[in-house]
């Protein structure tokens, strides 16, 4: 399963083709607790076949205070020339709303693409969802934590990309939170939710396959973290290791965005 998902994912860094897309913009997939639309963006192939689609849901980063679907636009298009169904949801950051309302609405975008895939031509049967930064978060807890409601074996494979906070109760009890980067209302100050909103307590047997890349130039506390989970799926996935690439965290995003990109290194 681990080769299947470097397939599916770095498709996109090898793009030789001129495909054209077709972009569904600002859809609407939920509302926030202020009842404000929270929307996403669809990408497929303009020319598409009978066969449906695999499905990939990315989910950007921005330190759970910042971020916007529309940054994204052309790492989509790159993933949807290969053959992929793209979606990119927005969701409410802090100081708006904390960790847990931010995953509420990753599942809410997870349970409308399950409802909604076919008619964008992918397959529900085939949802991947990835994550950069504090989005591998919010994708790992929404999946992964049975009180957000996504059954795990609905989902296909889980993809991380040099993630921050899958084991954030660890980071918190060194460094408590405070106002600087709004992070006393991300997580507040009660060790129970920051162990609610830590992927790395929910590894289980029915965790989906991952696959999992660390920049060697990365941030010393997302290459703690992605250790410490990685020893924690190994009792349930053998076979997974960190795929290290020599880059700091941005550019490990940045890399989705270059088409024509020669394919990385791979296990």
């Amino acid at each position: 399963m681990q080769k299947s998902l470097i397939t599916l994912f770095f498709l996109a860094l090898i793009v030789t083709s001129c495909k054209s897309t077709t972009a569904y913009k600002d859809i609407v997939y939920t509302k926030n607790q202020a009842g404000e639309a929270v929307k996403m963006d669809i990408f497929t192939p303009k020319k598409t076949s009978d066969q449906k689609n695999p499905v990939l849901i990315f989910v950007y980063g921005g330190n759970w205070n910042s971020g916007n679907k529309n940054n994204y636009r052309l790492l989509a298009k790159n993933f949807a020339r290969q053959n992929m169904t793209v979606v990119v949801p927005d969701y409410t950051v802090s100081p708006k709303a904390d960790v847990d309302e931010m995953t509420k609405e990753i599942a809410a975008a997870i349970q409308f693409t399950k409802k909604n895939a076919a008619k964008y031509n992918g397959d529900p049967r085939r949802i991947f969802i990835s994550g950069h930064s504090a989005g591998g978060q919010l994708a790992t807890s929404a999946v992964m934590n049975p009180k957000y409601g996504i059954p795990e074996n609905t989902i296909s494979g889980i993809i991380l990309i040099d993630a921050a906070g899958i084991d954030m109760k660890n980071y918190l009890e060194k460094y408590p939170p405070t106002s600087a980067d709004n992070y006393d209302v991300t997580w507040s100050k009660d060790p129970e939710k920051w162990k609610q909103a830590s992927s790395i307590y929910f590894i289980d047997e029915k965790t989906p396959p991952f696959l999992i890349y660390v920049g060697e130039k990365t941030y010393p506390s997302i290459k703690l973290a992605n250790e410490n989970f990685v020893k924690a799926l190994q009792p349930f996935q053998p076979d997974v290791k960190p795929i290290m690439l020599n880059k700091k965290h941005i550019p490990m995003m940045l890399q989705y965005f270059c088409r024509g990109a020669k394919g990385l290194m791979r296990p």
